[in-house]
């Protein structure tokens, strides 16, 4: 999820690729974003990058 949000992909584009709806797409997005305890999904992209979580 993380990594197609760094590429930029919204989070219907990223519920098309795994075949799940655009609601569980947000759910799953929603809770990178509070386990990194960020604000947005700008600032987890940000953090994930830091910790070395997008390869």
């Amino acid at each position: 999820m993380l990594r197609w949000t760094a590429d930029g992909k919204t989070a219907s584009e990223i519920a098309d690729i795994l075949n799940i709806s655009e609601r569980t797409a947000n759910f799953h997005i929603a809770n990178v974003i509070a386990k990194l305890n960020a604000p947005n999904k700008t600032a987890a992209v940000i953090r994930a990058g830091l910790l070395g979580m997008l390869g």
